[in-house]
Formats: C-alpha cells, sequence, structure tokens
C-alpha cells in the first residue's frame, strides 16, 4: 500500500483492521500512526482508545485478545504493536524467550473486529515472507514501507513541512539545513520547526537564515576542513582547525574524525570500481545515500593510494599522540599541512 494512498483513505473515513508499517525509517512512522490516530479518534477518546504493546515483552495472543475486546469510551480502538520478533525478517533477535501463537493472529486476521485498528511498528528492514501471517497480511494490502529518503526527497520534505507551517523554504536553505542537520528525520523536523519559528507568519527561510541560526556539526567542519587542504586553500583549513580548537574539540576526536571520512571515501572509491549504484554503497557501508554521495564528491580529489597513505598516517598520528610522544594539537596541524605539501 501506498503511504499517501492510506492518509487519503483516512481522511475520507476510511480504516482497514490491520496495518504493519516497517523500515528505517522509524520517525515517519511515528508520524504516520499519529496522524492515522488523530483521524480516527477525537481527543476525548485518545486517553483510553490507545493502547501499546511490544512483543518483546508480551506475547502476540495478549494484543489479539485486546483487539478482540470492545472499546470502552471510545468509539473505535487502536492497537499499536511494536515488533522486532513475530514479523520481521530477523526475528528473534528480540523477544526470542517469548513464544507468540501466531496461529491466534492468523485466525484473527481472518476474521478482524469491526471496531479495533491494529497497527504494527515493525523495527526491521524487512519483513519475512517466508511466515504465513506476512504472506496473508500482503495479500490483504495492509503493509506500508518507510524507507529512509533520498536526498531530493528530504529536501522536499524539508520544504514541505516548512509550507504546513505557513513558511517560505528555498531549495538553497533546504540544501544548507540538510548538510548541518544530517538525515535523522527527528533532528531535522525540530531545526526546521525552530526556523519557522524564527521567520514569523508568512515568513521566508533562505540560506542566511539557516546560516545564521543552525550551527555546523564537527562533522561537517572536520569535511571542509579535508576539502580545504584537498583545494590546497591551507589558510582556510587552518583557520577552520583553529575553530574547532576554540569550541575545545579534542585533536585526537578530530583525527579520529578525519580518518573516518577518509575510510569512507576509501571505501567509496573501491565500490565504484566495482560499479556498485549508491544505495548499493549505502548499504555495503550503513550510511545514508545523501552521506554517500558527498564522500563521492569529496573523493574525486584523491586517488585511492592517497587516501590509503593518509590512514597509515593517522594511525601513527593517533598513537602519537595517546603515548605523548608529539604534541597533539601541533602534531595534527603538521598533518594537515601535509595534505597540502
Amino acid at each position: 500500500m501506498d503511504i499517501r494512498n492510506a492518509i487519503k483513505e483516512w481522511k475520507a473515513g476510511k480504516f482497514r483492521p490491520v496495518y504493519v508499517l516497517y523500515g528505517k525509517d522509524r520517525y515517519r512512522m511515528r508520524e504516520c500512526s499519529n496522524t492515522l490516530i488523530e483521524l480516527l479518534l477525537t481527543k476525548e477518546e485518545r486517553e483510553l482508545g490507545v493502547v501499546r504493546f511490544d512483543t518483546s515483552e508480551t506475547a502476540i495472543e495478549e494484543a489479539v485478545l485486546e483487539a478482540e475486546t470492545l472499546p470502552f469510551f471510545a468509539s473505535r480502538k487502536v492497537v499499536i504493536i511494536r515488533d522486532q520478533s513475530v514479523l520481521a525478517a530477523s526475528g528473534g533477535k528480540e523477544g526470542g524467550k517469548i513464544e507468540h501463537g501466531t496461529d491466534k493472529l492468523l485466525a484473527y486476521l481472518s476474521n478482524p473486529c469491526e471496531s479495533s485498528v491494529v497497527v504494527f511498528h515493525v523495527l526491521a528492514e524487512k519483513l519475512d515472507e517466508r511466515r504465513k501471517v506476512v504472506k496473508l497480511l500482503k495479500e490483504q494490502d495492509a503493509l506500508l514501507s518507510f524507507q529512509e529518503l533520498q536526498e531530493a526527497e528530504l529536501v522536499q520534505w524539508t520544504i514541505r513541512r516548512a509550507e504546513e507551517q505557513g513558511r517560505r523554504m528555498n531549495g538553497e536553505a533546504a540544501e544548507l539545513l540538510l548538510a548541518r542537520t544530517g538525515t535523522n528525520m527527528q533532528q531535522l523536523a525540530h531545526e526546521v520547526d525552530k526556523l519557522c519559528l524564527h521567520a514569523g507568519e508568512s515568513g521566508a527561510i533562505t540560506a542566511d537564515v539557516v546560516e545564521a541560526l543552525i550551527a555546523s556539526t564537527v562533522e561537517e567542519d572536520v569535511f571542509a576542513l579535508i576539502d580545504a587542504m584537498a583545494s590546497l586553500k591551507v589558510d582556510k583549513a587552518l583557520k577552520l582547525y583553529g575553530e574547532l580548537l576554540l569550541r575545545r574539540e579534542e585533536p585526537i576526536k578530530i583525527a579520529a574524525l578525519i580518518a573516518r571520512q577518509f575510510r569512507i571515501m576509501l571505501q567509496v572509491k573501491e565500490l565504484e570500481g566495482q560499479r556498485y549504484s549508491p544505495q548499493q554503497m549505502a548499504g555495503h557501508i550503513g550510511l545514508h545515500p545523501y552521506a554517500v554521495k558527498l564522500a563521492a564528491e569529496k573523493a574525486k580529489k584523491f586517488s585511492v593510494t592517497d587516501l590509503g597513505r593518509y590512514l597509515n598516517q593517522l594511525a601513527e598520528l593517533d598513537y602519537k599522540m595517546k603515548t605523548g610522544k608529539v604534541d597533539k594539537t601541533l602534531g595534527l596541524e603538521l598533518f594537515l599541512l601535509s595534505l597540502a605539501a
């Protein structure tokens, strides 16, 4: 089932008996179930009309029994089931000590209670499609996938969130916010709301506003530092390094972050050589596709040999800094200068 179509159905007053929300994007999963609750129940009904279970703590039979029970002081009931063992492809990692009677769930799905809406929050990227219950839910078109948004989708989502609050945000501002905040949807939403509050009714959010209000992260500054050294902009790189030190960032931590970025760039270059797609690289490395895209752009300025050599130098520098054989601040500064040599 498509998420947008599901919300259209809800706004039209049509609710299916069961929904299964799964994927990496936990923030949008929560937002989706909150939207369902808001459209299905009145404010007065929500306190008693929403019941929550966790299959790592409770057998699925108890949740089914609750769904079969008529609601009290509410027209409908929403049963939220947090799951990582009944439907997930990685089933058994959590809740392994609890035996779940999925036969009860199968029987309920064949004849669900009209006054209840069951919502599964499956904390896994994929469902175990070998299981009868998953096959039945798929036949009933109850599955809602929440995979991570791509860069363009994240930018559009950010702009839409500002528009929903009566503000205007351009693409440049959204991209800068994404670069500074990262791809965590909850953090991104929080920063958009903060910018909207500053802009005021019908206000505009520009890149200058984002620059002034949203602090750059250490990771972003490290990325900029590496880029400056690779572009032979020594003054800019040393200025960025000085700003990090003024923020009381430890040279050892900065060196570790530089090593992490070099390691990611090296992995990206090697995977590009094997003709991996950006999406495949993201899955292999364990990063968001947007982070992989940024790393791929920066990696163009370095060869595989150079990246390997810098990683070895950083490993040696880390040892010397931790054993007191070199002054931490000066040692990292000399390494940065060597990049532009």
